[in-house]
């Protein structure tokens, strides 16, 4: 066995053994050369905007929810849903059995009291004759005379109940208080409507259909940059494919509170000319509250960017990351951008503005058209370095 290592053949074939197996562990603890192991792009001027965006529900300008101020069986219906309605037409019916009969007692009731009136009009009158020629005494004509009033006041009460019965008469047909569409129908034939406490909704009528609003809800945090007036654009599900345009009309000031999350309503007003826009759809809505031009541009994936050894100091000798300008709280936020010089991966503090979620404005620092930032790992190297320690344990 001493023999065998001795001779010559034994010790070249240990010496390549050794250099490859050096070489091998270099390659697993150096890894591959920087510009294979990391993903690069190109940073380019353009323009960027930012938006804020919300979901919201699209509903007419103007909907009139049409009730009952009496109680009731419905008896005709006139209109069904989508109807198209004038102002007073006539959109349902109550039985009116009853209504009509109080009114027909009322007013016999009135008759009675006019009669009642006449007779003390009359007594009135007999009893100032016979008082002038001291027939009656001055008693006798103070109770003709009151006779009279309680008379005249009777008479007023019973026109009240007349007209109070005529009213309720009139309110067991259903009229339309505007012109419109018929969106919602919510009695049939038969059905018995009760008033008692609150008014029942019948129907609701969409006053038109060619304006529309969106009450979209916007967190507390993107509220500031909405502007009355400002342009929002928005998609529906039913039309994935086309872009729709409105206006922010205004911004309520009633918070709404939801599991510590507070929202505000903001009221959007889109044009309907052709009514493909219906109520109740559901509306993906965006607001550009910022836009630049001919910016620098970084892609969020570069400042999200963490090398594998960020506990340890990426920057070149001396210890200074390169141009390092950015200011926090005056000249945007600060940020970090990491790029290959001299084959070593180095940091870049810079200012950033504004963001589309996809690439971030550059107001400052040490970068300019054209460098290439590291946006990640490369997966080879990922791959590499996961094959390479198998390889050592067999």
């Amino acid at each position: 066995m001493k023999k065998l290592f001795r001779s010559p053949l034994a010790l070249t074939i240990l010496s390549v053994a050794v250099i490859a197996a050096g070489f091998a562990a270099y390659r697993l603890f150096t890894g591959t050369v920087p510009d294979k192991q990391y993903r690069f792009q190109v940073l380019e001027k353009g323009d960027i905007s930012q938006t804020v965006s919300a979901n919201g529900t699209i509903n007419p300008v103007t909907l009139v929810s049409v009730g009952t101020q009496v109680s009731g069986t419905v008896k005709k219906l006139y209109v069904d849903f989508n109807s198209k309605v004038e102002k007073g037409q006539i959109l349902l019916e109550l039985d009116n059995a009853l209504f009509a009969a109080q009114q027909k007692q009322s007013m016999a009731s009135m008759r009675s009291a006019e009669a009642s009136l006449e007779l003390a009009t009359a007594n009135e009158a007999r009893m100032r004759s016979l008082f002038a020629l001291e027939y009656v005494s001055r008693q006798e004509l103070d109770t003709a005379v009151q006779t009279k009033k309680a008379a005249e006041a009777q008479l007023q009460l019973t026109q009240a109940t007349v007209e109070k019965d005529s009213a309720n008469l009139a309110y067991s047909v259903i009229r339309s208080p505007v012109s419109g569409v018929v969106i919602d129908r919510s009695v049939d034939v038969g059905q018995t409507v009760a008033a008692s406490l609150q008014t029942p909704t019948l129907f609701k009528i969409a006053q038109d259909l060619s304006k529309m609003q969106i009450d979209a809800n916007f967190a507390e945090a993107d509220i500031g940059s909405i502007r009355v007036g400002q342009t929002v654009h928005f998609t529906v599900d039913a039309f994935p494919d086309k872009r729709f345009q409105g206006e922010v009309a205004q911004i309520r000031l009633n918070p709404v509170t939801q599991q510590n999350v507070v929202t505000y309503d903001v009221v959007i007003n889109v044009d309907n000319p052709e009514k493909t826009l219906l109520p109740g759809m559901t509306a993906y809505v965006s607001i550009t509250v910022a836009e630049r031009k001919g910016v620098l541009l970084a892609p969020n994936a570069a400042l999200r960017f963490k090398p594998a050894n960020s506990g340890k100091s990426s920057a070149p000798p001396g210890g200074k990351t390169k141009d390092n300008t950015a200011r926090s709280g005056q000249d945007g936020f600060p940020g970090k951008i990491h790029v290959l010089e001299q084959g070593k991966l180095t940091p870049v503090s810079v200012s950033t503005g504004i963001t589309d979620n996809r690439n971030t404005e550059i107001i400052r620092g040490g970068l300019k058209e054209g460098d290439q930032a590291v946006v990640g790992e490369a997966l080879t190297s990922n791959a590499q370095g996961s094959s390479s320690p198998l390889r050592m344990r067999f």
